[in-house]
């Protein structure tokens, strides 16, 4: 066996790409085109700051899309391509309805495999939720107000970000997320050092070991929510299952929710049109 009950790669390439029988052009241009009408609209009104850097590498920035109150929460989100692939600029769209109920969105772009390893690409997410906290008053947000949300490559993330020692490791409360939101996640890494992935990836033991959160103490105990998509294969479902045990376990709250009708990518969608995802986040900050 490779990983679980799979004994080929082809097995674990059908149930781990989701962009099989999809045009994968036409969905990002989509995905592109609705972003760059949503960054229209907030530099129309003044309230979108683009490329903000939170690091001293080209690949650390963050689009800023602020709410009309001062001192507002605020929400980070990190977008998915199985850490390989796409950039925060595909994701603008997903912010419009967040930023109506006065939330203001850090969409945060990160540097990409094979260019840096996966350790990198871990610690510019936690930089960049840590840039957020500390630079709470430029943003003109609120540091004990900060949620985070991902999805799939992104909903790794902020599993890990919820395992971070960030008061050893940055001098910051260890409970400085109130909320996150993982979105089709992926949390055992197992899998992926047997698929198409591997060339982009170069996933060793090690990594595999250390930046997997089904393995990982769960070191913030905000509520985690956990979601994946009925029209997504079962793998999706069981990564999110077995992580919500693993969290249980450890204390802090965790619900998950298979949601109907939705794939992989029209998951998404949530975040839009007074979707459940707006509501939820809204609710981390109550």
């Amino acid at each position: 066996m490779l990983y679980q009950h799979f004994t080929t790669q082809e097995e674990i390439d059908r149930a781990y790409d989701p962009m099989l029988g999809r045009d994968p052009a036409a969905l990002v241009n989509e995905w592109r085109e609705r972003s760059e009408a949503s960054r229209e609209r907030h530099r129309a009104s003044l309230k979108v700051s683009l490329d903000v850097p939170y690091g001293p590498s080209l690949a650390e920035r963050m689009d800023v899309f602020h709410a009309d109150a001062p001192h507002a929460p605020v929400h980070v989100f990190f977008h998915g391509g199985y850490w390989r692939a796409l950039s925060h600029r595909e994701f603008s769209f997903i912010v419009d309805d967040l930023v109506k109920a006065g939330i203001t969105v850090a969409v945060v772009n990160y540097a990409l495999c094979p260019q840096v390893r996966f350790s990198e690409l871990v610690r510019q997410a936690q930089a960049a939720v840590a840039y957020v906290y500390t630079n709470a008053a430029e943003l003109s947000v609120d540091p004990e107000q900060l949620s985070i949300s991902g999805h799939s490559a992104g909903g790794h993330l902020c599993a890990m970000l919820m395992s971070t020692d960030w008061e050893s490791s940055f001098g910051l409360p260890n409970q400085l997320i109130r909320g996150a939101l993982c979105v089709s996640g992926l949390y055992d890494l197992r899998p992926f050092p047997w698929s198409w992935l591997q060339p982009k990836l170069q996933l060793s033991g090690r990594d595999v070991q250390e930046f997997s959160p089904l393995w990982l103490p769960c070191r913030v105990s905000a509520p985690i929510k956990l979601v994946a998509g009925a029209l997504e294969s079962d793998e999706f479902a069981l990564q999110m299952s077995c992580y919500a045990e693993h969290v249980s376990e450890q204390g802090p709250a965790v619900t998950q929710q298979l949601l109907p009708n939705v794939d992989h990518f029209s998951i998404l969608e949530h975040y839009l049109n007074d979707g459940c995802f707006v509501e939820w986040i809204k609710g981390f900050h109550c």
